[in-house]
């Protein structure tokens, strides 16, 4: 019964009849002094497989198409090169230490002259008020919802599901009630509004919309992840809440997803797996911490000890995706070196596995040039793989849960995506949480002549100098 999943429709069709044509000679079987009763249990015994293939074939989970996603891209006019943030940090501040320590900071960050901050960020004095975030969150979800929607030309009111992700900001009502409100979406659609859950949050909104898709046939589901920046400068002195202004740039996308088999025609990719890793123990619970400095002012703390709590969850994370990707023999070699590690040499190197054999393509969460290298050297892979990784930081910093689909968008911008290619997204953020989702691309995909890409993918990769 194990290797049921493994048979074809035909092949259990092709033993029932030849069991049949056993049992037809029935009589051959008697002359030769054979037992008649193993026809009659052979034949039982395939009627059971045949019943089980049929209930696995009804009570299999639908596949998860993404049909398509569209990423937000900011004016220009937003972007905030070094020197026009250290000087607008220093106006607002009048810190000159804690200026040139983020100018340091950017300098070192891998961050391009083009990323971008909102315009309530680069006002002085710097106090946004509610309503600056309200029309903050409300460009980045309309713009880029209308986006997905003309691409893939669903209406509003064919959404059924719909599942939001901003980590900072939880306002009343929601923003996914804005949505709803703005598009006059049906009533009786399921929505879900998550936050506090970081740069990881986009995978847990994709794991979300997959589960309900899976109980909700023939519907589709909008998921819409962004970080919104206006209310989350801070203005203090802390260094390990500073690093925070330096890193975080403007970003947000929307993502279709759909389980009606008609959508496999024209959907780009689909899901096949979603791993979700929670390290709660108290170093990782106060990695990436918001609160206040002790001058009261608020911020997002950033403990110096963040890649070390990474590097465990990637471990566990991997350890549980692992087995449903590697092939049986990278899991055999990686098996044995634990066995021997474990029993006989402490001290022999572990085993990393080849993952190139498992994907042709990575999306790394772009948080920053250490957690690209550091994720980069624990799975042996080559500049080339983890370029959509480096090059949206450079040209977008980063934009949180949002930043795997601007890397998604660059290997289609540079025709790297092929028919049955599979890419892996690895996400992190706050709790401290590593996310893992493995996708399966439908069929080639063709340059795109929009997206945040265009007019400047022919500038990538550029060579990034490296500042000590």
């Amino acid at each position: 019964m194990r290797l049921l999943p493994f048979m074809s429709l035909t092949s259990i069709i092709t033993l029932i009849v030849y069991t049949l044509h056993l049992r037809s000679d029935e009589s051959l079987f008697a002359s030769q002094g054979k037992d008649k009763s193993s026809t009659s249990i052979l034949l039982c015994a395939l009627v059971v497989v045949l019943f089980a293939a049929i209930l696995r074939l009804i009570f299999r989970p639908p596949t998860i198409y993404l049909i398509d996603y569209a990423c937000y891209v900011p004016p220009a006019h937003w972007r905030v090169p070094t020197s026009l943030f250290v000087e607008h940090y220093r106006l607002i501040s009048r810190d000159e230490e804690s200026a040139n320590f983020q100018r340091k900071l950017l300098e070192r960050s891998h961050i391009g002259q083009e990323a971008c901050v909102p315009p309530a960020v680069t006002m002085v004095p710097l106090k946004p008020s509610l309503q600056d975030v309200r029309d903050e969150a409300r460009d980045y979800m309309f713009t880029s919802i209308d986006s997905v929607l003309k691409k893939t030309g669903i209406e509003p009111h064919e959404i059924d599901i719909l599942v939001l992700n901003c980590g900072l900001v939880a306002s009343t009502p929601s923003l996914t009630t804005e949505i709803i409100n703005w598009y006059k979406m049906r009533s009786d659609i399921k929505s879900f509004n998550l936050s506090g859950m970081g740069c990881s949050a986009g995978l847990v909104s994709i794991g979300l919309a997959r589960d309900l898709l899976r109980v909700n046939p023939k519907s589709n589901a909008l998921v819409f992840s962004t970080e919104l920046i206006t209310p989350n400068f801070y203005k203090g002195k802390d260094r390990g809440m500073l690093v925070s202004n330096c890193l975080f740039r403007v970003g947000a996308a929307a993502v279709l997803l759909s389980n009606k088999t008609k959508e496999a025609k024209r959907a780009k990719y689909s899901l096949l797996h979603l791993k979700r890793t929670h390290k709660g123990d108290d170093r990782a619970y106060q990695s990436i911490f918001q609160m206040e400095d002790p001058e009261g002012i608020e911020g997002s703390f950033l403990a110096k000890d963040l890649l070390a709590v990474a590097g465990k969850a990637v471990k566990t994370n991997i350890a549980s995706l692992g087995p449903h990707v590697l092939p049986i023999s990278e899991q055999f070699m990686f098996a044995l070196n634990y066995v021997g590690r474990r029993f006989f040499n402490s001290k022999q190197k572990p085993y990393i596995p080849n993952f190139m054999q498992a994907f042709e393509h990575f999306c790394i969460h772009a948080g920053g040039r250490a957690v690209i290298s550091e994720l980069q050297k624990s799975l042996d892979l080559t500049d080339e793989l983890v370029e959509p990784s480096r090059m949206t930081l450079h040209r977008f910093g980063n934009t949180s849960s949002s930043s795997l689909w601007y890397e998604l968008s660059y290997l289609e911008a540079k025709g790297r995506m092929k028919k049955n290619d599979r890419v892996w997204q690895i996400a992190l953020g706050a709790g401290f949480m590593c996310n893992s989702a493995v996708w399966k691309c439908m069929r080639t995909i063709e340059t795109p002549c929009d997206g945040p890409w265009a007019g400047c993918i022919h500038k990538y990769p550029v060579k990034i100098r490296d500042v000590v």
